[in-house]
């Protein structure tokens, strides 16, 4: 006889509770991203590893990798500075690899 004479409103109200906390818990659970404060290392690849993208040119560092990058954006070719094994590279879409050399051979 917690709630007086009819407990079954008590009882009620409570499990209501119960079942929202549950709900909290499980919600959270399944929308959590899992993410670890600390960032993972990053995988280095071989220059054949990135799928469509070709090789377009192989700068020295990243400064002249940058600058080479600009270049061919302003020419409306999109280009991907990236760290590989091999050294920096710069790597464009098959399609655009031609047009890339061209640009950066004039």
């Amino acid at each position: 006889m917690l709630g007086g004479i009819n407990n079954t409103l008590f009882l009620t109200s409570l499990s209501g509770f119960v079942v929202v906390a549950f709900l909290a818990l499980m919600l959270r659970w399944a929308f959590s991203n899992n993410k670890s404060l600390i960032e993972a290392p990053k995988n280095m690849g071989t220059q054949d590893q990135y799928g469509l993208l070709q090789v377009a040119d192989s700068p020295k560092n990243h400064i002249e990798g940058e600058i080479v990058r600009q270049k061919l954006l302003a020419v409306g070719i999109k280009a991907t500075l990236t760290q590989t094994k091999d050294g920096p590279k710069i790597l464009v879409f098959e399609k655009d690899l031609k047009i890339a050399k061209a640009t950066l051979n004039s």
